[in-house]
């Protein structure tokens, strides 16, 4: 990794990553995993956990993937395009996070992540990011 150019810090992903109560256990420009707790706080008033964790949870993964691939070129990612599809309602329980990337090139990335139950390694939500390759801020 070059010095000169800031590490992408998974701790500064963020409150909003934190809040997401999304933990990150691996990071690299090839894989990312980690869980996510789900409970009443992230529910709709329908009783069952809110689509938007899960585009968040997505959004994050291949984000934090696709930036830890391109930083060496003094690069971060961001995303241009998200589709999740919802598979299964939950109300509370603990996913896993496997997000992997389908294609990387120069300028753009397109990455899969599949959110799963811990419990019985059922899908829950999946989705697809496309991201484009930004310089870095004072790069």
């Amino acid at each position: 990794m070059n010095p000169d150019l800031p590490s992408v810090d998974l701790t500064a992903a963020g409150a909003f990553v934190a809040a997401l109560k999304f933990e990150v256990t691996e990071a690299s420009g090839s894989r990312v995993t980690g869980t996510v707790d789900l409970g009443p706080e992230q529910h709709t008033p329908w009783g069952v956990v809110h689509g938007g964790v899960y585009c968040s949870v997505v959004e994050s993964a291949a984000s934090i993937g696709a930036s830890t691939a391109v930083v060496d070129r003094g690069q971060f990612a961001v995303g241009v395009n998200n589709t999740t599809d919802f598979l299964r309602p939950m109300t509370s329980g603990r996913l896993d996070v496997v997000a992997e990337p389908i294609q990387q090139g120069r300028t753009l990335q397109l990455w899969q992540v599949h959110l799963t139950r811990v419990d019985d390694g059922k899908l829950v939500a999946r989705g697809q990011v496309r991201l484009q390759n930004v310089p870095l801020p004072g790069a």
